[in-house]
């Protein structure tokens, strides 16, 4: 007892200390490549350093789900390596220990890191989720820091088109300058030259001021209220030319970062825990139900052959009401009885009802597959909230038998290993997700597909390990091959050669 207390106390340390690490390198290269995505919504703006640390700070938050599983492979995939690399592992069961009783205290650390694993994504996730994606639509609402290049045009000011041709650092100015202004549309653009310009924000970084020194402005005068006819017009179009020492005009420019408020984003499903998801659901069920209910109840009491839709006329219901013999008659004698006006007065009214019935027909389904489509991501993000844990103890029994079997420690061939499972498990995950998001497949479906798939993989390296049996020895599955050929070969044989009756 005391053995194997000192045992679990070895396994325990020596897991922990690799799975920090590789959390840390995981939740590292996958906040990389969630920074690389919106590099362009931070870099330039001129933001405060609180505000970069906190964008930092929810990425880090949301890259978890898939850095932990990918972290529990490889961690439990070096620890069993290491293991067997050093045939500790050997000596353990040399002692009377099994592989399982080996794994246990690992096993009870994961489902303890897995139980931890779904609050997270229950309390914690949906609030750094909310936050983070409400900062970054408030940091794409925030104008570009003002740095104009030279030799190019620069149309980062909305309505602006400028040219710089150099820049006097000295003296800060811009020389040989060219404002288009296209505030005002395109045919009345106001062309601006100019020797030198200076330009500096405003004290409350709302408005950026432009002073032009020794220039000329082209200025259309055509009114936009008549309409023109082509470009090549008969009148001649007016402009005003102006030479200036000294022109100053202001552009409204406003870099300041305003912060979107975050009950904007409080109904999305991403902001939700299970509770208000599954109230959520239950609503948009009822919706979805009640509004089918009604289409099809009023749908399928339209009457084609009805004096309200065809008042002032004489119809083939009157017709009926005057002639009940005729209620047995088929459509074609029912026309024939009508006279050629009559003919195609209906005929054209049943053409205009059959257009308005198919456009309400488009109308409603688009309502209803709108709100089917948004009780759909709902119903996602409800079965993500446990495909984590379930991932994180699924890579366990993964990483942990196929090290014990490949025997190979450090950071070689169980990276490799590890990056290989995790990026087919993500392509699945992602396949699946979407076929669900697209509503191919339910929503359970779609999301479980993964977890289903990696399942068996799990069980199957588990009992080899157990058993010591050779998985990745290729003379092993040639003899079983050959076995099964003999099989398949003896009992065909036995059948050719049983007597015909």
């Amino acid at each position: 007892m005391v053995g194997t207390q000192r045992i679990d106390r070895y396994l325990l340390r020596h897991f922990v200390g690799i799975f920090f690490a590789t959390f840390f390198i995981s939740s590292f290269i996958l906040l990389m490549q969630f920074l690389w995505k919106h590099v362009n919504d931070v870099i330039g703006k001129g933001l405060d350093a609180s505000v970069i640390f906190e964008f930092f700070f929810y990425s880090s938050l949301t890259v978890i789900p898939l850095a932990l599983p990918l972290a529990i492979l490889l961690a439990s995939l070096m620890t069993f390596g290491n293991l067997g690399e050093k045939f500790e592992l050997t000596a353990m069961k040399a002692a009377g220990i099994s592989l399982f009783r080996i794994m246990a205290p690992l096993a009870l650390f994961i489902t303890i890191l897995s139980i931890g694993a779904f609050f997270f994504s229950n309390n914690v996730l949906p609030l750094s989720q909310q936050r983070l994606w409400t900062l970054i639509y408030s940091l794409r609402q925030t104008s570009p820091e003002l740095e104009i290049p030279t030799g190019e045009f620069y149309s980062g000011i909305s309505g602006y088109n400028i040219y710089v041709r150099h820049k006097d650092k000295e003296r800060k100015l811009l020389e040989s300058v060219m404002v288009y202004n296209f505030s005002n549309g395109f045919n009345n653009a106001t062309v601006t030259t100019a020797d030198s310009a200076r330009m500096q924000m405003s004290s409350d970084k709302t408005y950026l001021v432009v002073t032009l020194y020794n220039g000329e402005s082209f200025e259309n005068l055509r009114d936009a209220s008549k309409p023109t006819t082509g470009i090549n017009t008969t009148g001649n179009v007016p402009y005003r030319r102006e030479s200036f020492v000294r022109k100053q005009f202001v552009i409204d420019f406003n870099t300041n970062f305003a912060r979107m408020d975050e009950e904007v984003m409080k109904d999305d499903y991403m902001s939700k825990d299970l509770n208000r998801l599954q109230r959520t659901i239950d609503s948009l069920e009822v919706v979805i139900a009640r509004q089918e209910k009604e289409y099809m109840r009023g749908f399928t009491s339209t009457h084609f052959f009805d004096r309200r839709h065809f008042p002032g006329q004489f119809i083939a219901s009157d017709r009926i009401a005057m002639r009940p013999e005729l209620k047995a008659v088929s459509a074609q004698a029912l026309e024939a009885s009508l006279n050629p006006t009559e003919r195609k007065n209906i005929r054209n009214w049943a053409r205009t009802e059959a257009k308005m019935d198919r456009d309400e027909v488009v109308n409603q389904k688009m309502f209803i597959e709108s709100e089917r489509y948004i009780m759909t991501r709902h119903l996602i993000e409800w079965h993500r909230k446990f495909t984590l844990s379930f991932a994180c103890l699924v890579f366990f029994f993964i990483g942990a038998p196929l090290g014990a079997i490949i025997r190979k420690g450090g950071l070689g061939m169980p990276v490799v290993i590890s990056v290989a499972f995790f990026i087919v498990y993500y392509i699945i995950d992602n396949s699946g997700y979407k076929m669900a998001r697209d509503g191919h497949w339910e929503a359970w479906q779609g999301i479980w597909l993964s977890s289903a798939c990696i399942l068996p993989i799990g069980i199957f390296f588990t009992f080899k390990a157990a058993k010591d049996s050779p998985v990745f020895n290729s003379d092993a599955y040639i003899i079983f091959i050959d076995k099964l050929k003999k099989r398949f070969t003896f009992h065909k044989k036995q059948g050719a050669d049983e007597p015909n009756e």
